[in-house]
């Protein structure tokens, strides 16, 4: 690895610690003392790599906004492979959910960060905005290969799917089943939406219907 490999090193470091802190003692509690203090070093040295606390905090959530992202991304791509369910949990829980927890709770404190991640990353790609979209087109393309009905709605399973996810990851407690609750609830929302097979080439749209 190249000798600047050190710097991102610690920014990780120091994101990783603010995660911690918003997961344990909540948001409000976030500070660059909380955050340096989380891995024992100074203060000063948060602001040697960052102009300020919110400069901080927007590159923070913009790291954990493309994490969520490229762990959705390729989901579109599996359309016609695997099951759908299977396919859709494995999306959804590509990213830990401590990750999914802390970014939901800042941008829910910080709602000026939604902006900031936005302008980095574009549209649809700020907190859970990522996976819902990633759904949506991935259930679409599904729909047309005939693996979903054609009953189904792609967009509004998309956010009730994101709906769960941020309520399971905004109450779980330490001991909490994330992947679990999640994966039953998943399952529960598009199972019977799930047909068994693709359309064979040269069966239509006029055929479904």
């Amino acid at each position: 690895m190249p000798r600047g490999v050190a710097i991102p090193e610690i920014r990780q470091q120091l994101f990783a610690a603010a995660e911690r802190v918003i997961v344990r003692d909540g948001p409000g509690r976030l500070s660059g003392r909380a955050v340096t203090g989380e891995i024992g070093v100074a203060t000063g040295l948060l602001y040697s790599h960052f102009a300020d606390f919110d400069a901080f905090l927007a590159a923070y959530a913009v790291d954990r906004a493309f994490v969520v992202c490229a762990g959705a991304a390729a989901l579109p791509e599996r359309a016609g492979t695997g099951s759908v369910v299977g396919n859709l949990c494995d999306a959804v829980l590509s990213t830990p959910p401590v990750t999914v927890l802390a970014l939901a709770r800042l941008l829910v404190s910080r709602p000026e960060l939604v902006g900031r991640v936005r302008a980095v990353l574009g549209e649809k790609t700020a907190g859970l905005d990522a996976i819902e979209n990633a759904v949506a087109g991935y259930l679409a393309a599904e729909q047309r290969l005939g693996r979903v009905t054609a009953a189904a709605d792609p967009e509004a399973l998309a956010l009730a799917l994101v709906g769960v996810l941020h309520h399971v990851v905004l109450t779980a407690d330490t001991g909490s089943d994330v992947h679990g609750r999640i994966r039953h609830t998943v399952t529960a929302l598009v199972e019977d939406l799930a047909t068994a097979a693709p359309r064979r080439p040269g069966v239509g749209a006029r055929e479904s219907g």
